[in-house]
């Protein structure tokens, strides 16, 4: 565990405020009792007195950040005047998980951004076969990453559209794992080909930049509370005029990346599974 203190130094007229970093903590218990135990034992190690503490903040782990169990409600018990705040940055990591959770079509698609990584990845001489073909050093795995990684995996998927395929189709003609040249072949020919693939691709491509854009601000060293909450502000305003006015733009990126990839700029039709009626249905 990193633990960072923030304080203010007083020079003349002038109030500075200073961040030091202490070290880092081994943690063996990383429940909220065993996290705050050593956070307190390594503060009173340094002279710090805990009834001098006017804040506290952290990722966003129930462990940490617990109102009942937390660090923070542990802190809290002994000053109360030491306000927790939760970081912002990694507020909007979460908001946007569950936002991706939520829809389906985002799973299967970062679902099928894993997969492609994972074929690369778990192979040093597939790696180093296709590594002069496509950029793959920009691909990121997405299992627990902040959302700047997967913005550099979509993005280095979606630049190198017709790499990618062709990359992957070498993995299922020459690779000597059944399993991964099968998957390789189907991620090639029914995802990566796929229009509806593109068309998400596409959104977000966009949608993680954008947000990349502002998680960085608001990371920044001189980023003040009111700023923050503008960039924030602006970046829901950009979803909402997305969301209403952008999809026939998407369209016709969507349908430029197709004509170069030689494939159909038409949604695929969805079988319906109907039910026989029995002789007494209407």
């Amino acid at each position: 565990m990193t633990i960072i203190v923030r304080y203010l130094k007083l020079s003349y007229n002038f109030v500075i405020v200073e961040e030091s970093f202490l070290g880092f903590l081994n943690v063996d218990d990383t429940t909220g009792k065993g996290l705050f135990d050593i956070t307190l034992e390594e503060l009173k190690s340094f002279g710090l007195e805990i009834d001098d503490m006017c804040g506290q903040g952290y990722d966003n782990g129930e462990n940490m950040k617990g109102k009942h169990q937390g660090v923070q409600k542990r802190f809290l018990d002994i000053n109360p005047r030491a306000f927790y705040t939760p970081c912002g940055c990694h507020c909007l990591n979460l908001t946007l998980c569950v936002m991706a959770n939520k829809c389906v079509k985002g799973k299967n698609f970062f679902g099928f951004i894993q997969c492609i990584y994972t074929i690369f990845a778990n192979s040093t001489k597939r790696w180093e076969m296709l590594k002069d073909n496509v950029k793959f050093w920009s691909l990121k795995s997405l299992c627990q990453a902040p959302w700047e990684n997967r913005a550099k995996s979509v993005k280095a998927i979606k630049l190198q559209l017709v790499d990618v395929r062709e990359a992957l189709l070498q993995v299922g003609e020459n690779d000597n794992d059944v399993a991964i040249a099968s998957e390789a072949t189907s991620l090639a020919e029914k995802e990566v080909s796929d229009f509806e693939c593109l068309v998400s691709t596409v959104i977000w491509y966009e949608v993680l930049n954008h947000v990349n854009i502002i998680s960085k601000k608001i990371k920044s060293k001189d980023m003040h509370l009111d700023n923050a909450i503008t960039k924030i502000n602006k970046l829901i305003g950009y979803f909402k005029d997305y969301r209403e006015t952008s999809f026939s733009k998407v369209i016709v990126e969507a349908k430029e990346i197709a004509i170069e990839m030689d494939i159909n700029s038409i949604f695929p039709q969805k079988w319906l599974i109907e039910r026989k009626k029995r002789f007494d249905e209407s």
